[in-house]
């Protein structure tokens, strides 16, 4: 999904979008910056910064007993790739799916961020 949505839905989002990304606790705040009024920039993004965070911290969780800088750095690098990806969007004003479970973490996430 490649879409670009109205300036000043962008401008009114962007920020929250933003937020998102920073952290996990990042994302959370997000999603009570955009209760109200709801920006659906916003939301996508919300949906997938929550995705990448959860993504990472299960990974990460899961391969804590890897104590292999062999298995670690390759994946830091898979999900700074990711959340580039991710975070370019906001910055341009489009909303970028990103690859494998992008349209997954949109679905499953739509409950939290409508």
């Amino acid at each position: 999904m490649n879409q670009t949505h109205s300036s000043s839905e962008v401008e009114n989002g962007k920020t929250t979008a933003i937020i998102s990304y920073l952290t996990f606790v990042g994302g959370i705040i997000a999603i009570f910056m955009n209760l109200e009024p709801k920006n659906k920039f916003a939301s996508f993004h919300i949906r997938q910064a929550i995705g990448i965070h959860l993504l990472q911290i299960l990974i990460f969780t899961t391969m804590s007993g890897f104590d292999s800088f062999l298995i670690s750095f390759p994946l830091w690098i898979f999900f700074f790739v990711l959340w580039f990806y991710a975070f370019l969007g906001v910055v341009q004003g489009k909303r970028y799916i990103i690859p494998l479970l992008g349209e997954h973490f949109q679905n499953w996430f739509n409950k939290i961020a409508p």
